[in-house]
């Protein structure tokens, strides 16, 4: 048995970890990791990088690495934006199939987490995560 951290990030990110392992392993049978799933998913509208950025937490040089395999697959493009000098993110019509192809899996995933954990536990986590996120890009923007 070892002795609990007290440290939240080390926390939340082993739990993170390990959730994520549940997600890729059913996101498998679509050929996409969960981050690359979460991508496609927020890319259902075109927007610039930035704005996605921003929606999945991420700095822009990260999702500039993650977005590489998914522009490569042909499942994303990007287009010029309203403002030239700013590229928007568009889902292609095989990263949309990919998607249908995987929303499926990423539900069996989410009810196997739940299942683990309990429904109502799940719930409160969530609010709790929410509320955490919401604090902390408060206190960033002060």
């Amino acid at each position: 048995m070892h002795t609990p951290s007290p440290c939240t990030c080390f926390q939340l990110r082993r739990a993170a970890r390990r959730v994520s392992q549940v997600y890729d392993r059913h996101l498998a049978a679509a050929e996409l990791s969960l981050n690359a799933y979460s991508i496609l998913r927020r890319s259902s509208q075109p927007r610039p990088l930035g704005e996605l950025a921003d929606a999945l937490g991420m700095d822009r040089t990260t999702l500039t690495r993650n977005l590489k395999p998914l522009l490569e697959a042909g499942l994303l493009s990007t287009e010029p934006g309203e403002d030239a000098r700013r590229r928007e993110l568009h889902i292609t019509t095989s990263g949309k199939r990919r998607l249908q192809k995987a929303f499926p899996l990423w539900q069996q995933a989410q009810e196997e987490v739940e299942a683990l954990f309990g429904s109502s536990r799940i719930t409160a986590l969530n609010q709790q995560l929410e509320a955490l996120n919401q604090v902390l890009e408060q206190g960033q923007h002060a």
